[in-house]
């Protein structure tokens, strides 16, 4: 049980640090996104050791948030990496003590080109905080490590102190769904949002029909389609739409006169349709609030190009 006392303590002494940092959201962050939302280049953010990995993390969130941004050792910045900043950026400098050695020879580069700083640290009356256009308070009452030396509150509040900014430059920004996937085109969000009818639509050996047709014949089709539907059409015009639903709903009806009926006895004359540019995030809304099960694909012209259905647009 020990074990999990330890774990437990680490997650409470962690969370109690993240309700700290509630109080320290003050002007100075209001300004930090103000520079952030008119910054006509990039963030650039930075720091060494452990808040180094945390202002990648950070970097990471706000370019996939629609903030263009992109850590930096400044380490390297002696090496030739100086050369990416512009006097357009804005640079967010990360150090828990505010006194990091390799993080303050950085500085007076920064300031000599104009570019503002956001600082981020624990130590308000730090150098890093001295020479920041505005400074964002991470400090903890103590780190979760039993001998309050590793890094572990502090590094979780400053990184949640980077989700705070990047949530926030989020809401000024109106940054939507649509906008997440033009960055996450890979991930199953983006691919939900980005995927068109045309990209999913059954488009082979459609169970295409007369409106005529007697009963009996359009089950054949029907079933051949494998799509549970016929798709009623005169002269190349979608006309209908009969579901294997319908059909059986027929039978139970008319029994042994079934048939002697026709598709246009039965065919919903209204179908759902879509054109081929339509985001399947779209069809799936019409096929929740009808209740449908598929919606055809039409051209402007209205000739049929396919048929989505359900089980489409969940792959």
């Amino acid at each position: 049980m020990k074990i999990r006392e330890y774990a437990i303590q680490c997650i409470k002494d962690e969370s109690d640090a993240l309700l700290g940092l509630i109080p320290n959201i003050d002007e100075n962050f209001d300004k930090a996104v103000e520079l952030i939302i008119n910054c006509k280049g990039k963030i650039i953010v930075t720091g060494v050791g452990k808040s180094g990995h945390i202002g990648a993390k950070i970097a990471a969130t706000l370019s996939s948030t629609g903030t263009p941004a992109f850590y930096i050792n400044p380490l390297d910045v002696f090496h030739g990496d100086l050369g990416v900043m512009t006097k357009d950026d804005v640079v967010l400098a990360i150090s828990n003590s505010g006194q990091t050695d390799e993080l303050l020879r950085f500085i007076p580069m920064v300031l000599h080109m104009s570019i503002p700083i956001i600082g981020m640290s624990g130590n308000p009356a730090s150098l890093l905080a001295k020479y920041s256009e505005c400074h964002l308070n991470v400090s903890v009452e103590k780190e979760a490590c039993p001998l309050n030396l590793a890094p572990t509150s502090s590094t979780t509040a400053t990184l949640a102190m980077g989700d705070a900014l990047a949530i926030a430059l989020m809401e000024v920004r109106n940054f939507r769904p649509q906008d997440f996937a033009q960055f996450h085109p890979g991930g199953e969000l983006g691919k939900r949002l980005l995927t068109t009818a045309q990209d999913v639509m059954h488009k082979e050996n459609l169970p295409v029909i007369t409106p005529d047709m007697h009963l009996g014949e359009a089950i054949i089709l029907v079933s051949k389609g494998k799509l549970g539907l016929g798709i009623a059409e005169v002269d190349g015009k979608i006309v209908g739409l009969i579901t294997d639903g319908d059909i059986r709903r027929a039978m139970e009806k008319w029994k042994a006169e079934f048939f002697d009926k026709t598709v246009s006895d039965i065919m919903t004359r209204t179908p759902k349709i879509v054109g081929p540019h339509t985001k399947i995030t779209e069809i799936q809304k019409i096929m929740n609030k009808y209740k449908v099960h598929s919606v055809l694909v039409v051209s402007d012209d209205n000739q049929l190009l396919g048929v989505v259905d359900h089980y489409s647009c969940m792959l």
